[in-house]
């Protein structure tokens, strides 16, 4: 089994900022299956909160419907996509919960000559 260790004190909230030139879906996944998506336009920014995401999405070991429909393993995380490149293959980047706990912003840009994202990450100072 995998936990994921998750300060419960604070609201550990992480601000994605799309540099890109085009809008990319940032989706929060467990797994494979969709729970919910952001657009953010180019040059514009989500917060996202960890405990959040966790709380709602983190498979609940109270019930026993939740065992069957999800695996230990699966923890939510944040894919980044992007929504209009359907013609080509796009090499595609997450974020995961740890990533939102121990970074206080994350930057998303396009690799120059390629279709790929590069992700920056400023660490948090403030870790509990």
């Amino acid at each position: 089994m995998t936990f994921i260790c998750v300060c419960i004190s604070g609201g550990l909230k992480t601000k994605v900022t799309n540099l890109t030139e085009r809008p990319i879906d940032l989706q929060v996944r467990v797994g494979s299956i969709l729970k919910k998506a952001y657009t953010v336009k180019a040059g514009r920014g989500k917060t996202l909160d960890c405990r959040k995401i966790y709380m709602s999405y983190a498979p609940s070991r109270s019930h026993s419907a939740a065992a069957f429909y999800y695996d230990d393993n699966c923890q939510p995380y944040v894919w980044i996509h992007s929504p209009t490149e359907f013609n080509r293959m796009v090499k595609q980047q997450y974020i995961g919960l740890e990533d939102l706990r121990d970074y206080s912003e994350i930057k998303i840009c396009r690799e120059a000559g390629r279709s790929s994202f590069v992700v920056y990450k400023k660490p948090r100072s403030d870790i509990c």
